[in-house]
């Protein structure tokens, strides 16, 4: 609950995973969420389309600042390369929400170092560590 508070509390800046431009994926309400709330999103889809007002890149490697969080809106098949990648681009954390669970991704980035919260919805946690 601590890394969950942190993560919520004092990243700034957040890189999205399987988020594009439709309202009604999770990824992008999550990310307009976070938006609202203060933090800088970065939309990370191979479409790379400008998403809530934010360009957009194909590859977490393209984002152009170093990223606090890394949100892996993707199948839990797929979660295991964007995590890969979130350690590659020095990320501070990842976080797998809610469905998506990939222990053996999960040890390997917090064996480099990063803050891992899995199988969470940051909306949820958002909410709770208000009340």
């Amino acid at each position: 609950m601590d890394v969950i508070r942190r993560l919520l509390g004092e990243s700034g800046t957040w890189a999205f995973v399987g988020l594009g431009d439709d309202p009604s994926r999770t990824a992008y309400e999550q990310a307009r969420l976070l938006q609202t709330r203060g933090k800088r999103i970065f939309p990370v889809h191979p479409a790379a389309r400008m998403v809530l007002g934010e360009q957009g890149y194909a590859s977490l490697a393209e984002v152009p600042v170093k990223v606090d969080v890394v949100g892996v809106y993707r199948r839990s098949e797929f979660a295991g390369q964007a995590v890969d990648e979130a350690i590659a681009a020095g990320a501070g954390a990842v976080w797998l929400p809610l469905g998506v669970v990939d222990e053996a991704a999960a040890q390997r980035a917090l064996d480099a170092g990063l803050d891992v919260v899995m199988n969470r919805c940051p909306g949820v946690e958002w909410a709770l560590r208000r009340g």
